[in-house]
């Protein structure tokens, strides 16, 4: 099951405002990216968010999943509806994770 698009959109209200958020379409999921910096996705109707410290810090019942088989556990937030969670949630992720790996020239 793909995410739908009026789920996307929900999150991305609930994301606007938040600076340097980007979102990437794949395989009819959505990578969400800070700073240039992959934070976490929506899979299946669901937000996934890497399990950095501050990640555990900020939600510390959230829930392990997978968001597609063979991938690494993330943490599902619970809490979507909680503009304030999300606000300090994404940077604070962003701000664990380190700088994305430069890409080589051809």
């Amino acid at each position: 099951m793909a995410t739908g698009k009026s789920y996307f959109e929900f999150i991305r209200e609930q994301l606007d405002g938040i600076e340097g958020i980007a979102f990437r379409a794949m395989m009819g999921e959505y990578i969400i990216y800070c700073n240039g910096k992959v934070v976490g996705g929506i899979y299946d109707d669901r937000l996934l968010i890497k399990p950095t410290a501050a990640a555990k810090r900020l939600m510390p019942e959230a829930e392990y999943e997978l968001p597609y088989e063979g991938a690494k556990e993330m943490l599902l937030v619970d809490n979507v509806e909680s503009r304030e969670l999300l606000a300090e949630l994404i940077p604070a992720v962003a701000e664990d994770l380190p700088e994305p790996k430069a890409k080589k020239k051809k």
